[in-house]
Formats: structure tokens, C-alpha cells, sequence
């Protein structure tokens, strides 16, 4: 049995969604690992922005450094991802009705967003009997594997609690705090910058990315790319009056243009695979997580975790989440379970102040389990 990790931070440097301390979480979660985890360090892979001695946190490489973790692990590995960065949520694009949920993300340091269904998918392919453990230190986590078991939270609850965001709004304000959430809104404006592109735009966000990304775009956008040339397809062998062309969805108006300018320009997503219309949807369910899935978030689907910064100094900037896990692990030299994990994170954010509320997300046979034991 072998112990092993990908740790992943961005900070963003210069841009509107800067954070400070997310790379020093790694630095922190490093330490963690080979002085009290027993992980050695030459099977830890860390990839961090701030630091040209590091590979960058773009989606390419996060998701090859999670697909070699993975690829290479045996039965019996204990395997462990932390991320800490910004989350994001991205909104139905389809225009059909039945197409109303969001796909949680995280955000590599070039913005090609890495879906919950991605992680879904890496967790689909552990070997028997392996274990991975995902630490999510960023906003709307809760739901970063797509349909797993709620052990601890409240992530299943449809109602989005508006005063609970305004309260995180308020912390951030009165504390040196941001929030590791980006809103599709900065994401398009940092997209627009690293592109100098001015054409993106929210509504046609998922086909935007693919076009800048092309092979590296996340499977799922590849899928949705797929799934709206075959609605394209169905538009195009129908009659339309003008109001209906004018109600046509950005995102099918923009695949449109893009086709009549370039009919190889989506030859990338013909071999893709996949059921249902559903599996292009945002928010796609797929049953029961496999038993070798474990997610510990930083906050519920619908909150925001913290990235702290109370001395004013980068150096001692941290994510909210992280800190107490740290704070916890050093208390108990590493000896506590997954539940008891969570729970006392959960009671030090509260007695800090933080309203953010981790959860933990696993069969229930690791519920009692030790943190990566």
C-alpha cells in the first residue's frame, strides 16, 4: 500500500480574482503529509501559480496529474487531492426547459474549468479497493462530485439560502476576507484578457471555452459541444420565423457562426460518447458514487469559503478551511476520523466566525475511518 498526492493551488496572481492563500495552503498541506501522514515526498506532485519551479495550475496539467495519479495507483493506495482556489458555477446554456441546474467547478489558473462531472469521472476509474480522499478549499464544493452521499451537510437542499451569501459578503468586508468564488461574470473578463478576445460572453460561456481550448477543454464541455451540434442539426431541418430566430440561445447562435465559418472547427467532439440529453445538461446525475470516493468541502453548494488574510501579510494568508484542518491535524498528530474531521473543522470556523459549513461526502463505510489511514 502506497500513499500519494496532487496538491493544487492558484492565487491568481493579477487578475481581478487574486487570492493570497491558496499556495501557502499547499506549502502547509505538504508539510502536513510527509511529517505526520506518512506520504514521502516523492509521491506528492504539487502544482502551484507564484513559482516557476512548480508546474502551473492550468486545467491541462491538473487534469493530467489527476488522470497519472489515478492511472498509476494500485488496489489498496490511498490517494489524496487538496485544492485550493476559486469555485465556480455555471449556468444552464442549452435553452431547452428540462436544462435548469449548474455544474460546479473549480478554476485552473488559465480558466479551462474542471466540472463536477470531471471529478465524477476520475472517481469512476479507481482501482478496486483504492481509496481517494479530495479536499475542495474553495466555494461551492459541496457539490464537486456529481451525486455522491451526503454524510455531513446540507448541500441536498434545493432552497439557495440568499442571507447566508450576504452574510459571507458582510465577513469579507469587516475581516481582510475574500471569497474563493469567482463569478461567471469575472471569469469572462479574465477569460477576455488572457485571450484578448472581446467576443465571450456568459451565455455562451461552455462553447467559448472549448474554442479557446479545443483537445484541453474538460470532457463535459466537449459532451455539451456534441450534444448542441445534434440540436443544431434538428434547428436546421426545421422552419423558423424570425422571433425564433431571435429567441435562439447564445450558445447554439455562436456554434452556429462557428460551423458556417469552419465545418472541421468542432471535428474534436464527434468521437465523444455519451446517453442522454441529460448528460449535457447542467447538473448531471448518474447515481451512487463509487465506494472509493471521499470529498471533504470547504462549504456547502450555495456558500463561499474563506481565503484569510488577517495580519495583512501574504505569507500568513490561508484558506479557512484548510487552516482548521491543519490546526486539527497538529492537535491530534494526524489520529482522527473523517467525521470527527469535519465536525470539529465545522465548530472552529463557527467559533472563528466563518459561516461557511465543510462537509464530507462518502459511503458510509469510511465515515469512522481515519483520515487518510
Amino acid at each position: 500500500m502506497s500513499k500519494k498526492a496532487v496538491l493544487i493551488g492558484c492565487n491568481y496572481e493579477g487578475t481581478e480574482g487574486e487570492l493570497k492563500g491558496c499556495v501557502n495552503d499547499v506549502k502547509r498541506m505538504y508539510a502536513c503529509l510527509t511529517e505526520r501522514l506518512g506520504f514521502e515526498e516523492d509521491n506528492i506532485e504539487v502544482l502551484i501559480d507564484a513559482d516557476d519551479s512548480y508546474p502551473d495550475p492550468t486545467g491541462e496539467t491538473i487534469r493530467r496529474a489527476i488522470t497519472n495519479l489515478i492511472q498509476n495507483a494500485e488496489p489498496d493506495d490511498v490517494l489524496y487531492i487538496h485544492y485550493s482556489g476559486h469555485g465556480t458555477r455555471l449556468p444552464a446554456e442549452t435553452g431547452d426547459d428540462d436544462d435548469t441546474g449548474y455544474d460546479e467547478c473549480i478554476v485552473p489558473t488559465d480558466m479551462n474549468l474542471i466540472t463536477d462531472d470531471d471529478f465524477r469521472d476520475f472517481v469512476d476509474e479507481l482501482p478496486e479497493g483504492c481509496k481517494l480522499t479530495i479536499v475542495s478549499d474553495s466555494c461551492h464544493s459541496g457539490g464537486l462530485i456529481d451525486e455522491s452521499i451526503e454524510q455531513i451537510g446540507e448541500s441536498h437542499v434545493e432552497n439557495q439560502i440568499e442571507g447566508e451569501e450576504q452574510e459571507d459578503q458582510q465577513e469579507s468586508e469587516d475581516r481582510d476576507i475574500r471569497n474563493r468564488d469567482l463569478p461567471v461574470e469575472v471569469l469572462v473578463e479574465i477569460l477576455k484578457q488572457k485571450t484578448g478576445r472581446d467576443d465571450l460572453d456568459v451565455g455562451k460561456l461552455r462553447p467559448t471555452i472549448f474554442d479557446v481550448f479545443g483537445e484541453e477543454a474538460s470532457p463535459k464541455m466537449k459532451k455539451f459541444i456534441k450534444g448542441m451540434i445534434t440540436k443544431l442539426e434538428n434547428y436546421d431541418n426545421e422552419e423558423h420565423d424570425e422571433e425564433e430566430e431571435m429567441e435562439m440561445c447564445m450558445a447554439l447562435a455562436f456554434l452556429k457562426e462557428k460551423i458556417e465559418e469552419d465545418e472541421e472547427w468542432a471535428r474534436l467532439v464527434m468521437e465523444i460518447e455519451y446517453e442522454n440529453d441529460e448528460e449535457i445538461y447542467a447538473g448531471q446525475y448518474r447515481g451512487i458514487i463509487p465506494d472509493g470516493g471521499i470529498l471533504i468541502s470547504g462549504c456547502q453548494t450555495h456558500q463561499t469559503s474563506a481565503d484569510a488574510n488577517p495580519t495583512g501579510d501574504p505569507d500568513e494568508a490561508y484558506g479557512a478551511l484548510t487552516n482548521a484542518m491543519l490546526t486539527i491535524l497538529e492537535e491530534t498528530d494526524g489520529e482522527i476520523s473523517y467525521q470527527g474531521l469535519v465536525y470539529r473543522t465545522r465548530q472552529i470556523l463557527s467559533e472563528t466566525g466563518y459561516s461557511q459549513r465543510p462537509g464530507l461526502y462518502c459511503s458510509d463505510q469510511y465515515v469512522d475511518t481515519q483520515f487518510l489511514g
